[in-house]
């Protein structure tokens, strides 16, 4: 996983003023394209999701890697942490990965490697298990809100409960199922799961 596959790249390379990095030609395209190579590491990689970001070396916004892009170059997935350098275009919504020039996955966390969480608070639950809407949730910072709706406060939850309970992201939106408790700054998500496991309760 992650090796690239030296077979199947020979004819997968293509003019980068003719493709739009999806694997289809750019209609709209001119002569030039603003193709920029940049060096960075894995953000993180959603294999199921099909997409992930690159954080650049020089810093500034993160650089889409759609999985059109990996597989068209050989390769399977992308681990968080691996070293990568692309070719990106320069899109109106951002940088998006064009072509994988390397990728050295020797600083990779591979998921099997991941270490176990770190409980940063012990929460106690007060309350049953309700259906809860995620108001926002921030990978980065490493943290969220969810939302009992209209009236009561935020719960936060640490993604390292997400981590916890076999989760990996929340969506704005996302309904899911939870405990919480007393934190130290208010409400806080003590168990996290789907909104299809087991015999939830219904919507408030």
């Amino acid at each position: 996983m992650g090796v690239k596959d030296t077979s199947s790249t020979g004819e997968a390379r293509v003019d980068s003023r003719r493709e739009d990095g999806s694997g289809r030609t750019d209609p709209h395209a001119g002569a030039e394209l603003d193709v920029i190579e940049v060096g960075g590491t894995i953000k993180w990689f959603d294999a199921g999701k099909g997409f992930g970001f690159i954080i650049p070396d020089t810093g500034g916004a993160d650089v889409l890697l759609h999985v059109t892009c990996l597989r068209r170059d050989g390769y399977q997935t992308a681990y968080e942490g691996a070293r990568i350098v692309v070719e990106a275009l320069n899109r109106p919504g951002g940088l998006q990965a064009f072509r994988i020039l390397s990728m050295d996955e020797s600083t990779a966390r591979h998921p099997a490697q991941m270490p176990a969480a770190r409980t940063h608070v012990q929460v106690e639950p007060t309350s049953g298990l309700e259906r809860l809407e995620v108001k926002w949730f921030n990978r980065v910072r490493g943290f969220g809100f969810l939302s009992a709706g209209e009236g009561h406060p935020d719960i936060f939850i640490h993604m390292e409960t997400l981590r916890r309970f076999g989760f990996t992201e929340l969506r704005p939106g996302q309904t899911v199922l939870a405990r919480y408790g007393d934190g130290p700054k208010g409400l806080m998500v003590a168990e996290i799961r789907p909104d299809s496991w087991g015999e939830g309760p219904s919507s408030h």
